[in-house]
């Protein structure tokens, strides 16, 4: 009897044992929902460009331009880079591999097998060729994007992805002798929204945060900061081009312009070293500051402090926000932190990290560093209020002062605008001994208080007050017009229009 039920169950696990099946969806999933920032298929192909060229620069070989040519008209989009390419051999294997990386494991920036997929939700057609170092062969394999679209919205279709696959592929050879290089072709490529995907100067500005580029020539800071991070970190960057206009560089600068406020200027830097957990080094970094005047406006391309694994930017502005006392502060900041430790992982969307330990220890060392750069924004915070008063101090004693060289009024109400001159300057004196940051700009300022100071003290003088207008009158008219033009002062909310209308009565009795 037991020996019949065991029999039973051995046939019913038998019954139940199955092959796993990965079904054509997964396709979508990596394609489309993966990567929905359109833009982002120019990231996930320089990526590889940039692990080609450096496997190349490993080997000896000379390597290190990736060449983008965009044609709106054709609907094309064509990325190449000069590493070493694939071999014939394994070429049809490696490109049609999903989620099978040999770069897992590695120093590489790609590991998951996923990223040549980004560019079929975007074309017509996506065509891959290369000829490997040391070979004459030109290897070719073509995507039909419109039927693999069409077989993944088909209900009736249950293939399963390495049937679907081998459905829209096909590869051949050719002999052709020349250099090695990798080529991406997107043809047909579908416009979306304000089609930035086939604008030079989008692709451009895209790129100049995210690629593996090196820091701008015209940035006074770049020669210390390759010297402090290049021990650990290739700063060299690869040389990448669009439509063959110079090559691209990182968007810092010296001074930054923006339409409808003040420069933008880096003038000073702080580098940062963030241990890992077990004593290495986890990140390097470097934090440009200027003068914390507020958010900086997203078309300088340099707001936020940035995080970049491998050289490539991981998401955007805001991945490290929840570095700072408070976010908004991130807004205010300008800088790069590198990633250095591969347990630091980023995700499938390369728009953040996964959660982990090593994650937190970052944040928590970057900590204080982001409590610099909010002490800085609240000084700087402080000192524009401060500037703001001493120019409203400054402005009201030169009113006061046109006043008095005016010589329309009495001994006693002469006193009386003389001494609220005095205080204006009393108070905007103040404001300049609490200086913390615009130093220069108080040195300045004292100097011109200075000057309105040594006026006063000769207006407010009997003996070198200026002859007044008034003295050709008798003395009656002349007490007359004085008290009226002191009632016209004292009754007026805006002394600047009170003083023209004095002027004009003046100019008819005068």
């Amino acid at each position: 009897m037991n020996t019949m039920m065991q029999l039973g169950r051995g046939d019913a696990e038998s019954q139940l044992e199955q092959t796993a099946t990965v079904g054509k969806d997964i396709i979508e999933l990596l394609s489309t929902a993966m990567y929905v920032d359109p833009l982002t298929v120019y990231r996930e192909y320089i990526q590889n460009s940039a692990d080609a060229i450096d496997a190349a620069r490993a080997a000896g070989h000379p390597a290190g331009q990736v060449q983008i040519a965009l044609d709106p008209a054709a609907r094309t989009i064509v990325i190449r880079d000069d590493g070493d390419g694939l071999p014939m051999q394994g070429f049809a294997a490696r490109l049609t591999a999903v989620g099978a990386s040999l770069k897992r494991g590695t120093q590489a920036r790609g590991f998951r097998g996923v990223g040549r997929l980004s560019g079929l939700a975007y074309a017509r057609a996506l065509t891959f060729r290369s000829r490997a170092r040391g070979e004459d062969i030109v290897s070719t394999m073509r995507w039909d994007c419109q039927r693999m679209r069409a077989a993944l919205k088909d209900p009736d279709d249950h293939r399963d992805l390495p049937a679907l696959v081998a459905a829209v592929t096909e590869t051949h050879i050719e002999t052709e002798a020349g250099p090695p290089f990798f080529e991406v072709r997107l043809e047909g490529v579908v416009r979306h929204g304000d089609d930035r995907l086939m604008s030079p100067g989008a692709v451009a500005d895209y790129l100049s945060q995210v690629a593996p580029l090196p820091l701008n020539t015209a940035f006074s800071h770049r020669e210390g900061i390759v010297a402090k991070l290049s021990a650990e970190l290739d700063m060299a960057g690869i040389e990448i081009s669009i439509n063959g206009e110079p090559p691209l560089m990182r968007p810092h600068v010296d001074e930054i312009l923006v339409e409808g406020v003040r420069p933008l200027r880096l003038h000073e830097i702080s580098f940062v070293e963030i241990p890992s957990t077990d004593g290495g080094t986890a990140a390097l970094g470097w934090i440009a500051h200027h003068d914390y005047e507020g958010a900086i406006h997203p078309s300088t391309k340099v707001r936020g402090l940035r995080v970049r694994a491998g050289n490539i930017q991981i998401g955007d502005a805001g991945v490290l926000a929840d570095a700072f006392p408070e976010q908004r502060f991130d807004s205010w900041a300008v800088g790069e932190i590198h990633i250095l430790d591969p347990r630091i992982v980023p995700n499938g969307r390369r728009d953040d990290f996964e959660r982990n330990i090593h994650l937190a220890n970052l944040k928590n060392h970057l900590a204080p560093h982001g409590r610099e750069v909010a002490n800085r924004c609240r000084t700087s915070s402080r000192e524009r209020k401060r500037v703001r008063d001493i120019e409203l101090e400054q402005a009201s004693a030169r009113e006061g002062l046109s006043i008095l060289r005016q010589g329309s009024l009495g001994a006693a109400e002469r006193d009386r605008v003389a001494l609220s001159v005095e205080l204006a300057l009393m108070r905007a004196e103040k404001h300049t001994g609490q200086t913390e940051l615009v130093v220069d700009v108080h040195q300045q300022t004292r100097l011109e208080l200075d000057g309105l100071r040594e006026e006063l003290d000769m207006l407010a003088s009997d003996e070198q007050a200026p002859a007044s207008p008034l003295d050709r009158l008798n003395p009656e008219r002349r007490a007359f017009y004085e008290e009226m033009f002191a009632l016209i002062y004292n009754c007026s909310v805006n002394r600047s229009a009170a003083k023209g209308l004095v002027d004009r009565i003046i100019a008819q009795i005068a």
